[in-house]
């Protein structure tokens, strides 16, 4: 494997601190109305929806595609948050966007 995309599958797993069953609930709960909820494989942003394949894929199975998933939501985050990744209140909105992706602010760093 390349040591690059080793690399950033650890900061990748360091930046999504939702588990698959958290990010799959926030996306479902997210994107259902009083009126109708979407199918679990539908439900949520495409970028989350991607974010939830990748945590259940084992690192020798990723392609080119997930490698570039994996780093926009690197890139997104760091743009959004300090370094450190230390729990940081802020902004309802800016905060269920991260999550959208798989990244609570409020968690602790791992």
């Amino acid at each position: 494997m390349d040591p690059r995309t080793d690399e950033l599958w650890d900061e990748f797993h360091r930046v999504v601190n939702m588990s698959s069953r958290e990010l799959s609930e926030w996306l479902r709960t997210r994107s259902a109305t009083p009126e109708e909820e979407e199918l679990p494989d539908r439900a949520g942003p495409q970028l989350g929806r991607r974010v939830l394949e990748i945590l259940g894929k084992r690192k020798t199975d990723l392609v080119d595609d997930d490698v570039d998933v994996m780093q926009r939501v690197v890139d997104r985050v760091h743009g959004q948050r300090r370094d450190d990744l230390e729990p940081t209140a802020g902004d309802a909105n800016w905060r269920h966007r991260l999550m959208t992706i798989g990244h609570d602010p409020l968690k602790p760093a791992t």
